[in-house]
């Protein structure tokens, strides 16, 4: 009994105390830092490719990598208590003689091109739809788009996820 006590003992001893390779370091977990801003704009109608045009310049104060993603969000309006009303970008509108609108978008790490497209001649759309359009920017870095999960085109759930007001 005690060969069988001093041997477990000893094996217990001989486990608990070894010490091997030190590992690769692993994570430091996942900074994300996500950057937002916002513009009013006036959409002009471009005779060269015949779409409304506006291009937003992003702020030097907003680093934004080639990899980065940024969604843009279009004011829809108002509820009570001034809350306001956000779509994600692209958004049709279906006017009342059959003619669509879209407002869509492109980016670069520098600059973001708004433009309304649609099925009609685009010189004509209501001044509604062109005058006076505030448009929100969320720059999203590339892990937080792909690996986060969370449903972009909820604007708050966005905003909540990268801790921004």
């Amino acid at each position: 009994m005690k060969k069988l006590l001093f041997t477990l003992g000893t094996i217990f001893f001989l486990f608990t105390a070894c010490e091997g390779p030190q590992g690769p370091p692993g994570f430091d977990g996942i900074n994300i830092l996500g950057q937002t801003f916002q513009r009013t704009v006036n959409f002009q109608f471009n005779n060269q490719n015949g779409l409304q045009e506006f291009l937003v310049t992003i702020p030097n104060s907003i680093e934004v990598f080639e990899s980065d993603a940024i969604l843009v969000y279009r004011l829809d309006g108002q509820l009570p208590d001034n809350v306001d009303l956000w779509s994600l970008i692209p958004q049709n509108f279906f006017l009342d003689n059959g003619d669509i609108i879209q407002y869509v978008y492109n980016h670069t790490f520098f600059d973001v091109m708004l433009q309304i497209d649609g099925n009609f001649d685009l010189s004509t759309v209501p001044v509604g739809f062109t005058q006076n359009q505030t448009f929100r920017f969320v720059v999203v870095p590339s892990d937080f788009a792909i690996n986060s999960g969370v449903d972009i085109s909820d604007y708050n759930a966005v905003m909540q996820a990268l801790d921004l007001d």
